[in-house]
């Protein structure tokens, strides 16, 4: 049985980390930390966890627990990461990684430092990412030539409306912390940008220079709610990835392009796509379904990572810090109207 303890008693512990864990075999959590003590004892109560605190020491220095999840406000991560690590647990990073690339270069240094200790890093991909990697690695589309991936929703406001709910408690207007600059260290881009970006880099590999406009469409904030980047990779396959919180009727994309056919995310399923005559434009293409098999759920696949002693091959801190420098080089892209180049690979560390 693996001890897990969680930093963090917000809505990303109630409604994805808590009830997760508890449909995995093998894995429990036995230690909860957070600031108010009414969200701690109603989760403890509801998912069966014996202790909580409201002190990051009492947690962290709980010698019961193999491995920490990290579910803080975004500028917060590298710091509990790096005590984490520091402990010898095995660790879950919540998405972002973090908000800067020094904080990126010192999660990687204790990393190299601990091989055994295993490090997931969300985002998580399903089993269409993984087919489609395998799909594009046996050359079914030829040269990849170029990709869309989009991830946006309605908002923080829609998610706080859902997380107040869980935990039974009036709605606030306003009070939301990811409008805050300080408090979430970005907008937009690192909230949801983050999914699109990570399941280009999934399937493309390296990004080596990145170009990107962002804008306030309707939010009451000074943050983006809105995003666009246009990815250079290394292979020379251009990629846009798109992101925004206008979005309320949701949007999840993901699509590859090549030279002799292209890959699109139907829900679980992939339709593959290849033309039907290559001397006529017109010509009906030739459509086939691929149902990839099914993808562990992130916790399943970590406990899986720590009982087989392997770093997770795509959820991995290297394409987590590759990704990072990504989102940072778009904030730079956008504010200085220029090209960024990106100089970090996924795969190394």
């Amino acid at each position: 049985m693996i001890n897990i303890g969680i930093l963090g008693a917000g809505g990303i512990a109630a409604l994805s980390h808590l009830p997760e864990i508890a449909e995995v075999p093998g894995m429990r959590v036995t230690h909860i930390c957070g600031r108010r003590e009414s969200r701690l004892r109603l989760l403890c109560q509801r998912f069966d966890v014996p202790r909580y605190s409201t002190s990051w020491a009492d947690l962290l220095n709980d010698d019961a627990l193999d491995a920490v999840i990290v579910a803080l406000p975004h500028p917060l991560h590298a710091e509990a990461g790096l005590a984490v690590l520091e402990r010898g647990r095995h660790l879950f990073m919540q998405k972002p990684l973090c908000t800067s690339m020094a904080e990126a270069d010192q999660l990687a240094r204790a990393c190299e430092l601990r091989p055994n200790q295993i490090v997931y890093c969300r985002p998580s991909f399903d089993g269409v990412v993984y087919e489609m990697r395998r799909q594009i690695a046996a050359g079914a589309i030829g040269t990849v030539s170029g990709a869309l991936s989009r991830h946006s929703h309605g908002g923080p406001e829609v998610y706080y409306a859902e997380v107040t709910d869980a935990f039974e408690e009036p709605r606030v207007e306003g009070d939301f912390w990811f409008f805050d600059a300080d408090a979430a260290g970005g907008g937009a881009l690192i909230d949801m940008g983050v999914y699109a970006i990570a399941n280009l880099v999934a399937l493309l590999g390296r990004v080596e220079a990145v170009t990107a406009r962002m804008t306030t469409v309707a939010k009451p904030t000074d943050l983006e709610d809105t995003a666009t980047l246009i990815l250079e990779f290394a292979g020379g396959a251009l990629a846009t990835a798109e992101t925004g919180w206008c979005d309320p009727a949701r949007s999840s994309f993901l699509r590859v392009h090549g030279t002799a056919g292209k890959l699109v995310k139907d829900g679980d399923e992939i339709q593959y796509i290849r033309p039907g005559a290559t001397d006529r434009e017109w010509a009906a293409p030739i459509v086939q379904t691929i149902a990839p098999p099914d993808a562990p759920n992130q916790h399943l696949e970590w406990m899986n990572c720590i009982d087989n002693g392997l770093q997770p091959e795509l959820s991995n801190l290297s394409l987590a810090r590759h990704v990072t420098e990504i989102l940072l080089a778009a904030e730079a892209s956008n504010s200085r109207g220029q090209r960024i180049k990106v100089k970090s690979h996924p795969g190394s560390l």
